[in-house]
């Protein structure tokens, strides 16, 4: 693609980096028909090249609106384009700097500025979260069902193994899932003991920064990242196997905290070790040889939804899906199995009427072959595909360490 930098944006880094990125398309269009909101919409500025079209006019122009600043908030960011795209466009990087440039230029209404304000701030607060969704599990009874379905179920939580192993690692509790699924920590604690790791908490750990890196909050979310980094760079350093991540969306963004941080002189290197130290759950399981009873599914019936950021942004969605088999659960056919379910971070917060049709249709795509269970590897993916799945939702590794 033939780009050119507007003269008043020639000096900056970002706008450099963006027109880097715009070079390596060549108007394909192979990933439009990955796109889940194109292939809803049909609107070829609600699809990857549309929306690159727009970033390229933006630099070219300094022409920064609300005409593309509202295509790009309707972007999942799922990155299924990156995964089809031939010319490997690093499309996910070209958007997270469209909308960092946007956020600056751009003023949003005041009710946006209230709800994207109290989204970064108050959901990576885990004491408060978990008073949320305490306070809404008692009054649940007397929701609608359109609200009582998006209260999280309350599962029996197991005891946590006692850190016993001279080989350990660093697990990632979360945010969001601390206070609303802190069964899928345990459970990943238990797979961990099985294997002979311990499973080490970290007292100064903080919300990984995705969320207000999703709203174009750089500078608040690269403070979140240097304060892990502080709190996790000494364990690896100590010895610690891993950071493991049973959130895949928390998972993709340590990863990239390498070059999120690379600038940063005094967290840099530290950062980078983070990063490239971040595993998967199910990533890391099967890399060190851990392998379940056979005998634990006993041939239930189980739909996998494998989350974007663990098969676009991570490319380990195989891992849970060959440990589920190893215990002997059958995995039903999925349809579209690379499009996302509308949850996409804050995506369903704030686009909340396009995250309810793909959410009606991944569950349509989900159940469509008889599951008795849908297994996922998010906390967002998991909460969002509970409001409408008429099956019960788990993370996978909770039915790899079931009673």
């Amino acid at each position: 693609m033939r780009t050119q930098i507007h003269p008043s944006l020639e000096g900056s880094a970002p706008a450099r980096e963006m027109d880097r990125i715009l070079r390596s398309c060549v108007h394909c269009g192979f990933c439009t028909s990955a796109c889940p909101t194109y292939r809803l919409r049909g609107d070829e500025l609600d699809g990857p090249r549309g929306r690159i079209y727009l970033i390229k006019e933006m630099l070219a122009n300094d022409a920064a609106g609300r005409r593309t600043q509202r295509h790009l908030d309707r972007c999942l960011t799922c990155r299924a384009c990156e995964t089809a795209c031939p010319s490997e466009v690093q499309y996910g990087r070209l958007v997270e700097l469209g909308r960092e440039m946007l956020e600056a230029r751009v003023p949003r209404g005041p009710w946006q500025r209230l709800l994207r304000a109290l989204i970064a701030r108050l959901l990576p607060m885990p004491r408060l979260m978990r008073a949320l969704v305490g306070s809404a599990r008692l009054v649940a009874p007397v929701l609608p069902e359109r609200l009582r379905r998006r209260v999280p179920d309350r599962v029996p939580l197991r005891r946590r193994p006692a850190a016993a192993h001279a080989r350990h690692v660093v697990l990632l509790e979360g945010c969001v899932q601390r206070a609303a699924t802190p069964q899928v920590n345990a459970a990943a604690a238990c797979l961990l003991d099985q294997a002979g790791v311990a499973a080490l908490r970290v007292a100064g750990e903080g919300c990984c920064g995705a969320l207000a890196h999703h709203l174009g909050r750089t500078a608040e979310a690269h403070d979140r990242m240097r304060r892990n980094v502080a709190a996790w760079a000494p364990l690896l350093a100590d010895g610690a196997e891993a950071i493991v991540s049973t959130a895949s969306g928390c998972g993709v963004t340590l990863k990239d905290y390498g070059r999120q941080l690379s600038d940063d002189g005094a967290h840099a290197e530290a950062a980078q070790h983070v990063g490239a130290g971040t595993r998967d759950l199910g990533e890391f399981l099967l890399a060190i040889g851990y392998r379940p009873d056979a005998a634990l599914g006993r041939g239930r019936r189980v739909a996998w939804h494998a989350p974007c950021t663990l098969q676009h942004g991570q490319h380990a969605a195989d891992a849970p899906a060959a440990l589920l088999r190893q215990a002997g659960y059958e995995l039903v056919p999925v349809a579209e199995p690379t499009i996302c379910c509308g949850s996409a971070g804050t995506y369903s917060i704030l686009e909340p009427r396009l995250s309810r049709e793909l959410l009606a249709r991944k569950v349509q795509a989900l159940t469509g072959a008889g599951p008795e269970l849908i297994a996922t590897a998010n906390i967002g993916c998991h909460l969002h595909l509970a409001t409408a799945a008429p099956v019960p939702v788990r993370h996978w590794a909770e039915l790899l360490c079931a009673d």
